[in-house]
């Protein structure tokens, strides 16, 4: 009797722990996984783990090794020696590095050194600002020195008032060793002032050691050209999109061979993420985003020889592929996650087809939560194309019951609605909330074609709305949605979308919630930075009274002009450093509606730019978030 006993309690004990949700705060205590490499014997896989310390407001990171076979995990205390540096030159001699170099002078007290005290900026042209942080005269400047200590650096861009790495998300990528270490291949952008926010055409550039000479490697190419690398046969290799301003074009795979550039994707209707050579050097393995996941792809290289040059899909699966790591004889090592599961490190068999999974930072973590399910769902738009809808249900959902949903509106415009792990539009902590997510791959995502892509550019306000209320109006037909209780959030291009339905929805939704969106497109174009984004997406500028294109933009499809139409709550949030979407956008969101008596709130986090980094303020915006919602829906 007293076994029974126990055992039921047991059972009893399990479901009920097994009934847990994820939370904020359970979501800000998982470990945070990056790859740092395979190590130089090949036999395990090097990589960091940072977990958010909510008590100290910042991450603390551990660093660890695991057989590539996978296996148990050892901490270690330090890397360097585990991973072959990739700044080291190829002969050993030199190594390279970065920093910050004074090339001009901006600040009032280098102009007039005897005002020690003056807190002032002088500026000639744009860029005066970028990301969030203002320019103060200094830029990014690639170094190299020899491999010894208190060997003397040398910069390699001596005056130059341009960066490598790129700001404001570039590292080490931005450079690499020629094969025989003889030469420098980095990134940058060589434009300065109001050029520079103008403009996108990075270009690769070669720096001789012995003569000290540059080389514009991408001259003829007037977009971008990122992420060099050389291949097993020393090919230089590169990311490539063509058009001057676009940060959304096609991203291509390009190879240098005898003189030659040869575009390998060329002809496949994708936007390639990143890429990894075989070792023998006869494929490229790259990432690209298809049908609302990222997936695995391979494509052959054979130099100039009559055989196509074909792209295939390796994995398939609802999941995401991201960085590449290495290989381990037959297997891929690659990062891997879900709408459910933070990233962790996967071994993928290329023969064989099958994964293992090699870490397993918060697996303890999620074996205590039931887990929302997530369901495509395939939604006919106004226009007649087959749209991919992401449902994600609650935990432990009953289609015999209602329950609110949520309309995600995602940013970018151009970035695809994938698998993705984020850890603030999370939508497994959506779903636990109790709230059915309806996430639209509406038009200006990757993974549906270039065509799907480009259609939102310059039609913010047009078929994208529509694709959005398709998306919403389907799944609100299910018995198991609550139509009396819809609601829409969003950030940036999300966010934008979510003060434009607010004068556009007739009354469908009963909530709405703003981050960083752009609410006056014309203050917008005002105060941003990347001039290039604003110039592509709406056509031109405000004042160009003869431009048809960009005129629409500013009447029609401006989320101001439909303000005497509010009379929904609304929740605004926006960083104060936040340069992208400047911090007018949600200031001018949040007293209209005020001033219209519309119920709203701002959360205004000083210190945070377009994203939320601090896990403090990250715990307030999801408690707010949450909050707003429960008043509210």
């Amino acid at each position: 009797m007293k076994k029974l006993v126990l055992i039921v309690t047991i059972i009893m004990s399990t479901n009920s722990f097994a009934q847990e949700v994820l939370s904020p705060e359970t979501l800000w205590k998982l470990g945070r996984v990056t790859p740092l490499g395979i190590s130089v014997d090949g036999k395990n896989i090097v990589y960091k783990v940072a977990i958010p310390s909510v008590e100290e407001n910042k991450s603390n990171s551990k660093f660890y090794t695991i057989p590539v076979t996978g296996g148990n995990a050892v901490e270690v205390k330090e890397t360097n020696d585990l991973v072959k540096d990739k700044n080291v030159s190829p002969d050993g001699k030199y190594i390279l590095s970065s920093q910050e170099v004074k090339t001009e002078n901006i600040l009032g007290k280098d102009i007039y050194p005897e005002l020690k005290k003056a807190d002032a900026y002088v500026y000639n042209g744009l860029d005066y600002r970028h990301w969030d942080t203002w320019n103060n005269g200094s830029h990014n400047h690639v170094f190299y020195a020899e491999n010894k200590e208190k060997a003397k650096a040398i910069d390699i861009m001596p005056n130059e008032p341009y960066d490598s790495p790129q700001k404001p998300f570039g590292g080490d990528e931005d450079y690499i060793w020629s094969p025989d270490g003889k030469s420098i291949i980095y990134v940058s952008k060589k434009k300065f002032g109001t050029d520079y926010a103008l403009s996108t055409n990075t270009d690769l550039y070669e720096y001789n050691i012995e003569t000290k000479a540059t080389t514009n490697l991408t001259e003829s190419n007037k977009g971008y050209d990122m992420n060099p690398v050389f291949s097993p046969t020393g090919n230089l290799t590169w990311l490539q999109m063509k058009r001057d301003g676009y940060e959304a074009d096609k991203n291509d795979i390009i190879v240098r061979f005898k003189g030659m550039d040869i575009n390998l994707t060329a002809n496949w209707d994708g936007s390639v993420d990143n890429i990894l050579w075989s070792n023998d050097g006869k494929k490229v393995y790259f990432t690209a985003a298809v049908d609302g996941t990222k997936q695995l792809f391979e494509v052959n290289f054979l130099g100039l020889t009559r055989i196509a040059v074909t792209v295939r899909q390796v994995t398939s699966g609802d999941f995401d592929v991201n960085d590449l790591i290495g290989f381990s004889g037959d297997n891929i090592i690659v990062m891997r996650n879900d709408m459910n599961h933070a990233p962790e490190i996967y071994s993928y068999n290329l023969k064989k087809k099958t994964w293992l999974q090699i870490t397993k930072t918060n697996d303890e973590a999620y074996a205590k939560l039931a887990l929302p399910k997530y369901e495509r769902r395939y939604v006919t738009t106004t226009d007649g194309k087959k749209m991919l809808v992401w449902v994600i249900l609650p935990p432990n959902f009953d289609k015999n019951k209602k329950y609110p949903a949520l309309l995600y509106c995602q940013g970018g415009p151009q970035s695809p609605l994938t698998q993705s792990y984020s850890f603030r539009w999370n939508f497994s902590l959506m779903a636990s909330q109790g709230y059915v997510v309806v996430a639209p791959n509406r038009r200006g995502m990757y993974g549906h074609g270039q065509e799907w892509n480009e259609q939102i550019s310059k039609d913010w306000g047009g078929q994208v709305m529509d694709d959005y209320l398709s998306a919403i109006d389907d799944v609100a037909k299910e018995s198991y949605v609550d139509k009396s209780r819809l609601g829409a959030v969003g950030a940036s291009y999300g966010g934008y979308s979510v003060y434009y339905l607010a004068g556009i929805h007739n009354n469908r939704f009963k909530t709405f919630i703003s981050h960083c969106g752009v609410f006056n497109m014309e203050s917008m174009y005002g105060t941003t930075e990347e001039m290039f984004f604003t110039d592509w997406e709406n056509g031109g500028a405000y004042w160009e009274k003869d431009n048809a294109i960009a005129q629409k933009t500013y009447a029609k499809f401006n989320p101001i002009k439909l303000v005497d139409k509010w009379n929904t709550p609304i929740l605004v949030i926006h960083g104060g450093k936040d340069y992208r979407v400047p911090i007018g956008q949600g200031q001018e969101a949040f007293q209209a509606a005020q001033l219209r008596g519309v119920k709203s709130r701002f959360l205004y986090l000083p210190e945070e730019n377009h994203w939320v980094l601090k896990p403090q303020n990250a715990l307030v915006w999801q408690r707010e978030f949450y909050k707003w919602l429960n008043e509210t829906l």
